[in-house]
């Protein structure tokens, strides 16, 4: 079955996943605030629409790729929200990062409609999002998760269907408090490393393929030991997953005794003008609480 695409959201992240879903042979209509990345996307072949309702009209399947909950709220459900132009069927996909009971309380206004809504966040960072090789974590009703698969296998490479709406948020919330926590730890390890009197990169030769492995050591350093902390993943949006986090836990009664800290830390990026920086930039609190900088 051939399925018409729409993608509303073209970020960092959205436009990349947007192209690669057009390079794998879907129709593509596609709506975004700048002007800049539709003119990019029409130049390849992509429909451009005039607002999310417009797009919803057009299509089986819609993506949104938006900073926050208010924002995915207001873009579904809103004034010329994709509600304006549901239709009976529509399955809404939506890659943002929202707290698990706003993506509840919009799948549960759009079923009135009739459509179906998949909350479907990824990790993988702007590398992944151009590869197309992005984790995605999706809740929502099975049948609709096979149906979208073939399009989903456009933009990443691990997709999981976690459970019911709702569900693929909860994981994104688990992915960030661990990404979180590698930031922080390998910002303090490598000042740790330079201030005791070891070469950083050495050590990172050293422990990243015994049990410290992980994806933060295979990618950051690099880009750190060569002065560039620019995104990536902007460190603002870093601090605001964490506050889903943190709102979540309390929601639930859990504690997150280091999740804490690290949201401090990240907000503290925040305070200290480095809001647009790659989220491993959190390695200049931990200089400046230090009173020393990462030789570069």
């Amino acid at each position: 079955m051939d399925l018409k695409i729409g993608y509303i959201g073209l970020g960092i992240m959205g436009k990349s996943m947007a192209r690669n879903i057009l390079k794998a042979g879907f129709s593509l209509v596609i709506h975004n605030r700048s002007r800049q990345s539709v003119k990019e996307l029409v130049s390849e072949g992509a429909f451009e629409a005039n607002s999310p309702a417009e797009v919803a009209e057009q299509v089986d399947v819609i993506f949104t790729n938006l900073p926050d909950s208010p924002d995915v709220e207001m873009v579904a459900l809103g004034d010329q929200g994709i509600i304006a132009g549901a239709h009976d069927g529509l399955i809404y996909i939506d890659n943002s990062t929202i707290k698990p009971a706003t993506a509840r309380m919009v799948g549960q206004h759009l079923a009135e409609k009739g459509v179906i809504m998949l909350d479907a966040p990824v990790s993988g960072g702007d590398i992944g999002a151009r590869e197309g090789t992005l984790t995605i974590m999706v809740g929502g009703p099975v049948d609709a998760f096979h149906k979208v698969k073939p399009v989903l296998e456009a933009i990443g490479k691990t997709i999981t269907h976690v459970g019911g709406l709702g569900d693929g948020q909860i994981a994104k919330a688990a992915n960030q408090i661990m990404v979180a926590a590698q930031m922080v730890a390998m910002g303090e390890l490598l000042i740790f490393a330079q201030q005791a009197g070891a070469d950083p990169r050495k050590v990172i030769e050293a422990i990243r393929g015994g049990a410290a492995g992980c994806w933060t050591l295979d990618n950051k350093p690099p880009r750190l030991f060569a002065g560039n902390r620019q995104p990536g993943f902007k460190a603002y949006m870093q601090a605001k997953d964490l506050g889903i986090v943190m709102d979540t836990a309390r929601e639930f009664g859990v504690s997150m005794p280091t999740t804490a800290v690290n949201t401090q830390l990240f907000n503290a990026m925040l305070q200290m003008g480095m809001r647009e920086l790659d989220n491993s930039a959190v390695i200049g609190v931990i200089e400046k609480l230090s009173g020393t900088e990462l030789s570069v």
